[in-house]
């Protein structure tokens, strides 16, 4: 899928440019493709640089806390949960511990951190799997709950908006955090209809009311606000949960006798493997956007679609963010480097930048989720994983954009 979808990109670039050419005698249009080569190689080495930094402070952060016991204590305050929406893994199974990390850092903004560690909690439920080609009810859960990406602290995207200058990184903090939230309920809630969850069981009904009541409240005193005091609130939230989660970590390892410092260092090696591992994918990803940005063919489609919600009557500003939006669900570098040029072309706190910022952290890129996890442990059968998949998909990008116009307008 992701060979296409790239080769595409080339493909669609390179008949544009012609086009403009041939019709309309606009041969400058190769020479701004061969640059906009150059300038996306340029930058995709220059966010390596930054992501090392943030990388390996984070994961240096992560294996504190994890020598401190905080995984294992959340793991052991969820586990009620797990085994009423998880019937089939045993309590105390090593499942329940990596899917609790995994989810962690995905919390945490932390993508290429919580790969590998969900890989392992897949493993971990194949093996409790009798249908090894086919993936089972704990699995799909999994995968969908993964998928929707919920996200606390959406780190990587403050990281790419202090790239491209932004005075407030964390200004988008509780946008991201109300989209992804309706990502994930709407997953979730997708799976219970289908695998037929007992939602009412009173612990994660407990659950279930405790989250929605702390979000209800959170949205209604949220929506006595004006747009500046949103975003305001918005920016000083995100630094504040950032700190804490620091300081927690920090304060955590040094009560349990963690020596903080080795620990830091030892997690904090892994940052500059998985920030190398990530170069070739943003050179690759971001080229191709830069050349279909370049050759006129993504402003053509997105007019296309301007003029049809202009005849609906509706606001069209959302339009521009859609490019981040449509390549999400398909390749999370694609949607990546589309946020980037988003940022570069609109400017960085523009409505279409921010907007797009937030559509990256509402929901994960559920094909390469599925064609990953499932393709390691040897799934060829994923039964009802797309379709749940695809719907917190679909809430969580429509809320980005409710979100949006709520908080910047």
């Amino acid at each position: 899928m992701l060979n296409w979808l790239w080769l595409g990109f080339f493909l669609v670039a390179m008949l544009s440019g012609l086009a403009r050419w041939l019709l309309g005698g606009e041969a400058e249009v190769f020479a701004a493709m061969v640059a906009a080569l150059f300038d996306m190689a340029r930058l995709s080495v220059e966010l390596m640089v930054l992501l090392f930094g943030t990388l390996t402070l984070w994961l240096g952060l992560l294996a504190i806390g994890e020598r401190a016991g905080l995984i294992e204590a959340l793991a052991r305050w969820l586990g009620p949960l797990f085994e009423r929406l998880m019937p089939g893994v045993p309590r105390g199974h090593p499942a329940v511990g990596l899917v609790t990390l995994n989810f962690a850092a995905n919390g945490l903004g932390l993508d290429n951190a919580a790969t590998p560690i969900g890989l392992k909690a897949m493993r971990a439920l194949h093996e409790l799997n009798p249908v090894k080609d086919t993936a089972s009810n704990a699995q799909i859960l999994f995968l969908v709950l993964n998928s929707s990406g919920l996200t606390v602290l959406p780190v990587s995207i403050f990281v790419y908006r202090l790239q491209q200058g932004a005075a407030e990184p964390a200004l988008v903090f509780l946008p991201i955090l109300l989209a992804t939230c309706a990502s994930t309920v709407a997953g979730l809630l997708a799976v219970a209809l289908v695998q037929r969850l007992k939602l009412r069981d009173p612990v994660v009904l407990a659950w279930l009311l405790g989250a929605g009541l702390l979000l209800g409240g959170f949205i209604a005193v949220l929506a006595g606000l004006s747009a500046a005091a949103l975003s305001s609130l918005s920016s000083l939230l995100g630094n504040l949960t950032l700190l804490g989660v620091v300081m927690a970590f920090l304060i955590a390892g040094a009560l349990r006798r963690v020596p903080v410092y080795e620990a830091f260092v030892d997690g904090a090696k892994q940052g500059f493997e998985v920030a190398r591992d990530l170069l070739p994918y943003l050179v690759a990803m971001l080229c191709a956007i830069g050349m279909l940005r370049a050759s006129g063919a993504l402003d053509v489609a997105l007019e296309g679609v301007r003029w049809l919600v202009a005849v609906g009557g509706f606001d069209d500003r959302f339009v521009d963010a859609l490019p981040t939006a449509f390549a999400k669900p398909f390749s999370g570098s694609a949607a990546r480097a589309l946020l980037i040029e988003t940022m570069q072309h609109h400017g960085v706190d523009s409505f279409p930048a921010l907007l797009a910022a937030t559509m990256q952290g509402s929901t994960e890129t559920t094909f390469y989720v599925i064609a990953v996890y499932f393709g390691a442990v040897g799934i060829r059968r994923v039964r009802h994983a797309v379709g749940c998949a695809l719907v917190a998909d679909a809430a969580g990008l429509i809320a980005a954009i409710g979100v949006c116009y709520a908080f910047f307008g």
